[in-house]
């Protein structure tokens, strides 16, 4: 019996191809199982339907042989094929043993390194140091650094192009907070819906190392329930944690706690209704993080890593997005909604409002915002600066820095 071929991976970046010199389709793996980066050439991007787990390398030839016109395509078939797989891209026994090498890796590894120095922000320590005080130069003390605060909502987009929104939440942050456990919630833009990822290691920057408060995960992870993902691979890769991270080594030096937890999107209520909690996962989840979050109190300082709206072309959208310009005045206006659901704690209220057409505006950070105003009921919040910045020339993000005081 002809055996299908192995199904092309759901979970890969497609791109146009970036060299002038080499067009098609660029793939690679966000989830870095695999650092193999393919460039498919204009002829063979159709070929890539094969891959569906359904058809066979007949259909694979019977389709060369349609778009190349010769006989002889065998050995195409077999190229194309090796390529893919010997690359990961494939869900077949090759791919199986490197995502299984990679998640040992990361889960023996003694330090969780940084991944996105050198890209997201400089490597080099004095060119970070000069950056960083580029970002936050000019911040002043804002007046809800004196009236109780307990955690900011920074983003998460590329710090070049959100800075004055990192720089109006960082700039509550004063000295007197140092010696708290940072509670990062951050957006888990590839972990399993319905779960937190959690992680023990100490996160390393150019700027240095900074420990996890472990004695805080593991009794997140011994309450957490079955929502709990220990030593989420996500992490390793994952920037959302890494740039908050920066921003408080930038601030205080590295010596300093932090609890680094990914929240994975709320799928299950988004499509199907209902409150997040309708998922036992979830609800005991937040469950223990409210109590760890009111018997630690003041020992504890929340930050939020978040996005909001991703509209354009690169988001799938069939019109082209130009920021505070055309449709996204209209974007603005819902995303303002949300943040006054936000300001106001009202989970129940902001969480329907994403719910709205299945969440159109497409905010990757709904679910840290919910699992925060969740886990500490009735903090209030100030609204420090909203933007939206062209990501690429058709594509906006919409992000803001929040500041939020005692309940």
């Amino acid at each position: 019996m002809v055996q299908p071929l192995a199904r092309l991976r759901n979970a890969l970046d497609f791109f146009p191809s970036p060299a002038p010199d080499r067009p098609g389709l660029f793939v690679r793996d966000p989830y870095r199982y695999s650092d193999a980066m393919l460039i498919v050439p204009p002829p063979l991007v159709e070929c890539l339907r094969c891959f569906d787990g359904r058809q066979t390398d007949l259909d694979l030839r019977t389709m060369l042989v349609r778009i190349t016109g010769e006989l002889q395509v065998n050995e195409l078939a077999q190229q194309l094929a090796g390529a893919l797989s010997s690359a990961g891209f494939l869900e077949d026994d090759a791919f199986a043993a490197m995502k299984a090498s990679r998640q040992r890796e990361f889960a023996d590894a003694a330090k969780r390194e940084p991944a996105h120095a050198g890209s997201a922000y400089p490597l080099e320590i004095a060119a970070l140091r000069q950056t960083m005080t580029r970002y936050m130069d000019g911040a002043a003390a804002h007046p809800a650094r004196h009236g109780g605060l307990s955690g900011i909502a920074a983003p998460h987009v590329s710090p070049e192009g959100g800075w004055q929104s990192y720089r109006a939440a960082y700039q509550a942050l004063g000295p007197e907070l140092k010696d708290r456990t940072f509670v990062i919630l951050a957006t888990s833009h590839y972990g399993e819906p319905e779960h937190f990822g959690l992680t023990r290691k100490p996160f390393v920057t150019p700027l240095g190392e900074s420990a996890t408060d472990t004695a805080l995960v593991d009794w997140l992870a011994a309450r957490g329930g079955d929502a709990v993902q220990m030593e989420d691979y996500c992490h390793s890769f994952e920037h959302t944690v890494e740039l908050q991270v920066v921003f408080l080594q930038h601030i205080y030096g590295p010596d300093i706690r932090i609890l680094p937890i990914l929240c994975g999107p709320f799928a299950h209520s988004l499509y199907r209704g209902g409150a997040p909690e309708k998922n036992a996962g979830v609800k005991r989840f937040l469950e223990s993080l409210g109590e760890m979050a009111g018997r630690e109190g003041d020992r504890l300082f929340w930050i939020l890593g978040i996005d909001m709206a991703h509209m354009g072309a690169r988001y799938h959208d069939s019109f082209p997005a130009h920021a505070d310009q055309g449709r996204m005045m209209e974007v603005a206006e819902r995303d303002q909604k949300r943040i006054a659901r936000v300001l106001e704690s009202d989970g129940d209220g902001f969480w329907s409002l994403v719910q709205e057409n299945q969440d159109d505006l497409k905010w990757c950070g709904s679910s840290p915002l919910y699992t925060f105003l969740k886990a500490l009921r009735g903090a209030r919040g100030n609204l420090l600066r909203y933007e939206q910045w062209n990501i690429d020339p058709q594509s906006v993000v919409s992000f803001a820095g929040i500041a939020f005081s005692k309940p």
